[in-house]
């Protein structure tokens, strides 16, 4: 820290209280377009898919496609940070997401 700048707190992001389906395919959406202008997330993603960009943009409207991306981007600390800071969103919005688009079933 500068001793010579004043201190400038940071806005932090806000939480949604609830995300509606809507909100959670939108999230799925900017998550893709994250990945999409990140060439090693997007090379990494392509990789692990299999999807070419034909299927990718065939499958934008999948439910379990969306909720596909989600699960790639949660897999990487870094890029969901960096993801909710580029978006202006909570850390946790994307996991939020996730979640409503396609709830894991729990085993007893």
């Amino acid at each position: 820290m500068d001793p010579f700048k004043p201190y400038q707190p940071k806005s932090r992001p806000i939480a949604p209280a609830k995300l509606t389906a809507e909100d959670a395919q939108a999230v799925a959406l900017k998550a893709l377009t994250f990945v999409a202008g990140d060439e090693s997330l997007l090379s990494r993603f392509v990789a692990l898919s299999g999807c070419g960009f034909d299927d990718i943009k065939a499958r934008l409207a999948d439910i379990g496609f969306l909720a596909g991306v989600l699960d790639f981007m949660l897999a990487d600390e870094q890029a969901v940070l960096a993801f909710a800071e580029a978006e202006g969103m909570s850390p946790e919005t994307p996991m939020q997401a996730r979640l409503k688009l396609m709830p894991v079933p729990h085993t007893p």
